[in-house]
């Protein structure tokens, strides 16, 4: 409990500190209240001192009304402390208590520095110190060293309160960072759930289509002539992809839960599940290149821009075409290509969210890709996506094929 009390005692006095005077819920109240206590603390030390002689009852209206412009202190910061000024400057120059208004001046002046500008801070404490050195020196008070240290607690104060500006300032500007970071990692993120699904679904989708319409141009056949074989094959397809993509979501929401370390974790199967895509897909695969030597986070893009591309072929490329997919380790980069035979302008007109969505893929890696039509014919996708430069080199005369 003691611990709880000191935690949010040490809370309000952190935000007290942050917080700029005119930010205030209730500035007048409390400036109403400052004012009473400094009036009758100022008469207490009126009462006790003898830096200066005793008050009569011109001294006294000085000194409260000099006081009274602290009400003001935030809503009108300068003006309060002229008028300030215009009351106790003749009460230190007539030789009065030279102590009791001092707490009152101080924390006027401190509401200037901390709410203005530096300069208009500085102008304002040099205004202050050259006002109390000719009122010293009419009243005599003090002599030169008086002078000197009321001349340097003045300047302390604006010190003080210049600092404190500064010191708010950085803390609302590290406070605005922080939001905008936040923002950004939120905005990023989003982008990158819309992007999981999108490659997700788009990809099942299509295949699911393609395999829907097997199945019914089977079933559309002379009955004499149906291949019930053919049907179930195709039946068997498409709840394999529903069972994949059941998974696949699963796997990504699994992902996007885990707050650890999310930028080095794949949301799917990286180059163990090519085979079984380029399988789905009827595509032939060309595997040169070891996991080992790759990042988590380079395998997720690698198998997303192929499932991406592949899903491009069954949309576009019309019902013959094939792809060939070749993910190949040189050096110290890996390079990646999708190409078809399918038929320019065949199927449905695309997005681009595709291929803006393996761009973006490739750049958040390190990598680059480029997509376009081949010359031939056809559609080609490339990209470079950088192997991990501490892994172990492979051996370039061993490599791994499968082919679909």
């Amino acid at each position: 409990m003691d611990n709880l009390l000191r935690t949010g005692l040490s809370e309000r006095v952190t935000a007290a500190v942050h917080r700029d005077p005119a930010d205030s819920r209730h500035p007048l109240r409390n400036d109403v209240l400052l004012a009473l206590f400094l009036m009758g603390l100022s008469v207490a030390l009126a009462g006790i001192g003898h830096d200066g002689k005793h008050l009569d009852a011109l001294g006294w209206i000085l000194l409260l009304c000099g006081q009274a412009p602290l009400v003001w202190r935030r809503s009108h910061t300068l003006p309060a402390l002229i008028v300030m000024i215009a009351f106790i400057g003749p009460y230190h120059a007539l030789g009065y208590n030279h102590t009791a208004p001092v707490v009152g001046t101080m924390t006027l002046l401190y509401t200037v520095a901390v709410t203005g500008t530096p300069r208009r801070a500085v102008i304002t404490g040099a205004v202050v110190i050259a006002g109390t050195v000719a009122a010293n020196w009419i009243s005599d008070a003090g002599g030169a060293l008086g002078t000197l240290r009321v001349s340097g607690w003045i300047a302390a104060v604006v010190i003080a309160g210049i600092w404190m500006r500064g010191y708010r300032q950085r803390a609302v500007h590290a406070e605005q960072t922080r939001e905008e970071m936040a923002a950004r990692r939120v905005a990023e993120e989003r982008l990158r759930i819309a992007r999981d699904l999108h490659d997700l679904l788009a990809h099942s989708i299509t295949l699911i289509g393609v395999q829907t319409s097997v199945a019914s141009h089977v079933l559309q056949l002379d009955p004499d002539q149906l291949d019930r074989q053919a049907v179930s094959e195709a039946l068997d397809d498409i709840a394999e992809t529903c069972r994949t993509a059941r998974s696949e979501v699963r796997a990504t929401l699994e992902v996007l839960r885990n707050e650890q370390n999310p930028e080095d974790e794949g949301p799917l199967p990286g180059l163990a599940a090519l085979p079984a895509l380029a399988r789905r897909a009827d595509a032939r695969l060309t595997l040169a290149v070891e996991g080992d030597r790759l990042r988590p986070s380079v395998e997720a893009a690698v198998y997303r821009i192929v499932q991406e591309a592949l899903t491009n072929t069954a949309r576009h490329g019309g019902p013959q075409a094939r792809a060939v997919v070749s993910v190949e380790g040189r050096d110290d980069t890996l390079h990646l290509t999708v190409t078809d035979d399918g038929t320019p302008g065949h199927g449905t007109s695309g997005s681009r969210f595709g291929l803006i969505g393996m761009e973006e893929r490739a750049r958040s890696v390190g990598g680059t890709l480029t997509a376009g039509p081949r010359p031939g014919g056809g559609f080609a996708v490339t990209a470079l996506l950088p192997l991990a430069p501490s892994a172990p080199r492979e051996d370039p005369s061993r490599p791994r094929e499968e082919s679909q």
